[in-house]
């Protein structure tokens, strides 16, 4: 007989679990398979409001909102795996994010520049309170990536 899917990741998600409580902070120790090290999962994250902003400037909505949903699977990704991360860093960003999904959801330009500095000072804010204010985050000029084009099909 053929476990489930359900059956596999909760038998997963248990192997893991004690690998990601084990940790003390939010330090990069965690070498278990499959885990992502938090740097990891923040330079994801980084690329995310990258391609955010590009496509809210260029009012690709329909991409604006799928990179901040992939965003906001990251924030959580890492407050899941990484319970040192402070509650008050994870809850802080649900209000920004919120703003940015509105925005989004208005198709209001003005709006979607306005919360995303919101968003980029609730990351830097988040960096200060775990000592990491080495890392700062700003809202991008030029886009790296040059293999994707970020105005909607056919205009907007």
């Amino acid at each position: 007989m053929k476990p489930s899917l359900p059956i596999l990741v909760s038998s997963l998600l248990l192997f893991l679990s004690p690998f990601a409580v084990a940790q003390s902070g939010v330090s990069e120790s965690i070498n278990a398979p499959g885990v992502q090290r938090l740097a990891d999962i923040m330079s994801v994250t980084q690329l995310r409001h990258i391609k955010l902003w590009f496509a809210g400037k260029s009012s690709n909505w329909k991409l604006a909102d799928y990179e901040l949903q992939q965003f906001r699977a990251s924030l959580v990704e890492a407050a899941s795996l990484y319970p040192g991360i402070p509650v008050t860093n994870v809850t802080m960003m649900a209000d920004p994010v919120q703003a940015v999904a509105d925005a989004i959801k208005a198709k209001n330009s003005r709006a979607f520049a306005n919360t995303f500095v919101a968003l980029t000072d609730g990351c830097n804010a988040c960096h200060r309170s775990m000592g990491l204010d080495f890392i700062v985050v700003k809202i991008p000029t030029t886009s790296p990536f040059s293999d994707q084009a970020f105005p909607p099909p056919g205009g907007r």
